[in-house]
């Protein structure tokens, strides 16, 4: 079963433009390289964003978690407000249109 990993950042005031290139040029590459990765949607609205990765498995999804993301949340951290938020989820199957 698809597994997701749904990080919500609050993004200091005139660090959104570089939040969002350090999210394509350092975050994107590092993510395609992890064992079952599927996919990452990111939201935003204003400061708030939010990061959807999708995992072919818990076990991958959880790997990273201790492995990488500390890493990527390093350099992440001199542009949040606060701690992002972490929510798991078990991905149901689509919908049909």
């Amino acid at each position: 079963m698809r597994f997701a990993r749904n990080v919500h950042y609050q993004v200091k005031q005139g660090k959104t433009d570089e939040f969002q290139r350090l999210l394509t040029s350092d975050v994107l590459p590092l993510l395609k390289q992890q064992k079952g990765f599927k996919e990452e949607l990111t939201l935003t609205s204003g400061q708030h964003t939010i990061g959807i990765s999708v995992w072919e498995d818990k076990p991958s999804a959880e790997t990273y978690n201790t492995t990488t993301y500390p890493q990527i949340l390093a350099k992440l951290t001199p542009m949040l407000d606060g701690t992002p938020r972490v929510e798991n989820f078990d991905v149901q199957a689509p919908l049909s249109v």
